[in-house]
C-alpha cells in the first residue's frame, strides 16, 4: 500500500519574464497575439532601426578610413627602414614612423570595437524571445515610442511546460521525507478542482533548507510536465507526495475504523451475523484506506456502514452489493394508542421496524486482505 503525504500548494511557473527593450525607438511592428505560444527567439516586436544602421554604417566607414592610413604608414616604415639601414637616412625617423604604425594599429582595433557596438545595438532594434512560453497581455501598441527605461515591458511570457508546485508539509514530516528523497526521486501528484481526479503526475525537486517559524511547515517544489496546460501559475492545488510502500500491508476500508472513548475499533462480524467491537491499532490512514498493525486478521469481516443502531453484540443484515438504500427524507412520525411504540408507515405503505429493535444494517462484506482494500458490511 502506498503511503502519502498530503498538502496544499501554489503553482508557480519554472521562468517569467518581462521584455523590455533595450534601445529606444519607435515600435513599428508587433509580431505576436496576446496567448500567443511562442518560441525562443521568435522576433516578438521591431523598432525602427534607421538610426542605429545609420550609426553602424559609419563605424564601418571609420575602420575602412584607418585601415587606409594604416596601409600608407606601413610602407613609410619600410621606406624608412631601408633608408636608416643603408645609413642614407635617419634611424629616428624610421622609429617615428614605427610609433605611428601602431598607433594606427590600435586604432582599428577600436574601430573593430565600435562595429561589434554598433552591430549589436542595431541587433536589439528586434526583440526577440528569451524563453519559449506564453505571452501574456501586451502593454505598448505599435505606434508608439518605447524606451529602455521602460518598467512595464512589452510583455510578460511565462513558461508553462514544464512547471512547479511549491507546496508545503508539517515539520514533523522533515525527516522522513528527507530520507525518503534520499533514496531516490519521490512521485508527487495533483488533484483537480473536485479533490480526487488526479491531474498531474510529477517529481520531487528540492526541499527548502529552514522551517518557517510562523507556521510551523517546511516548503516543497515539484516539477510536473503538465502535457494538457491543466496547471496554471498561481492556482492553488491539493498535492499528495508518496513516500514509502508498504508491503503486505493488511488494509481495511476507513469507513470500518470507528473512534471511541478508548481509543479505534471495528466491528467484526462473527458467527450468526453476530458483530463484535474488537479494538485495533491503525499505522495508516488515508479517506479510503487504513493499514491495521495490530487487532484484525485477513479472514476477518469488518461492517463499514449502518453504525446509527448498531452496537456490541447485535445482529446485522447482510445485503447485496449492488443494493441501495433508499433514505428517509422525512422524520417518522409516531401513531398514537394501540401503535405506541412502533414506527409509522412510509409513504410507499411499507411499515418502518419496532422501535427499539437492535438491529445493525450493512451490506455484503468482504475479509479484509493484505496488501488490498478490504471491504465491510456496504449497503
Amino acid at each position: 500500500m502506498p503511503v502519502y503525504l498530503e498538502g496544499v500548494g501554489t503553482v508557480r511557473a519554472l521562468n517569467t519574464v518581462t521584455v523590455r527593450a533595450q534601445v529606444d525607438g519607435k515600435l513599428i511592428s508587433v509580431n505576436f497575439t496576446e496567448g500567443q505560444d511562442v518560441q525562443k527567439g521568435d522576433v516578438l516586436a521591431e523598432i525602427d532601426p534607421a538610426i542605429y544602421q545609420a550609426q553602424y554604417d559609419q563605424a564601418v566607414a571609420k575602420k575602412a578610413q584607418d585601415e587606409a592610413q594604416l596601409a600608407n604608414a606601413r610602407i613609410d616604415l619600410a621606406r624608412y627602414e631601408r633608408l636608416a639601414a643603408s645609413n642614407a637616412g635617419s634611424k629616428q625617423q624610421a622609429d617615428t614612423q614605427r610609433a605611428t604604425v601602431a598607433q594606427l594599429e590600435a586604432l582599428v582595433r577600436s574601430d573593430q570595437a565600435a562595429i561589434d557596438y554598433a552591430k549589436t545595438t542595431l541587433s536589439y532594434t528586434k526583440i526577440v524571445a528569451p524563453l519559449s512560453g506564453r505571452a501574456g497581455l501586451r502593454q505598448i501598441d505599435q505606434g508608439n515610442i518605447i524606451h529602455a527605461s521602460d518598467t512595464t515591458g512589452l510583455v510578460a511570457l511565462t513558461q508553462l511546460q514544464p512547471i512547479a508546485v511549491q507546496f508545503s508539509l508539517p515539520q514533523q514530516q522533515i525527516v522522513r521525507v528527507n530520507a525518503a528523497f534520499a533514496q531516490g526521486p519521490l512521485t508527487v501528484e495533483v488533484f483537480g478542482n473536485d479533490g480526487r481526479t488526479i491531474v498531474d503526475s510529477g517529481v520531487l525537486k528540492g526541499i527548502d533548507n529552514q522551517v518557517d517559524p510562523t507556521t510551523g511547515t517546511v516548503k516543497l517544489k515539484a516539477e510536473f510536465p503538465n502535457d494538457k496546460h491543466q496547471l496554471w501559475p498561481g492556482q492553488f492545488v491539493s498535492v499528495r507526495l508518496k513516500v514509502e510502500t508498504l508491503h503486505q500491508a493488511l488494509v481495511i476500508p476507513t469507513a470500518a475504523v470507528q473512534r471511541g472513548p478508548a481509543g479505534t475499533f471495528s466491528y467484526v462480524i462473527g458467527e450468526g451475523d453476530i458483530v463484535a467491537a474488537r479494538p485495533v491499532t491503525v499505522t495508516q490512514q488515508d479517506e479510503r484506506d487504513a493499514v491495521i498493525a495490530k487487532g484484525l486478521s485477513a479472514t476477518d469481516r469488518v461492517v463499514t456502514t449502518g453504525f446509527s443502531n448498531l452496537s456490541d453484540g447485535a445482529k446485522v443484515s447482510i445485503g447485496s452489493a449492488d443494493q441501495t438504500i433508499t433514505p428517509d427524507l422525512a422524520p417518522r412520525k409516531r401513531e398514537r394508542g394501540g401503535q405506541k411504540g412502533k414506527r409509522a408507515g412510509r409513504p410507499d405503505g411499507t411499515k418502518g421496524s419496532d422501535a427499539g429493535q437492535n438491529s445493525g444494517q450493512g451490506g455484503a462484506p468482504q475479509p479484509a486482505a493484505p496488501g488490498g482494500s478490504g471491504a465491510g458490511a456496504r449497503p
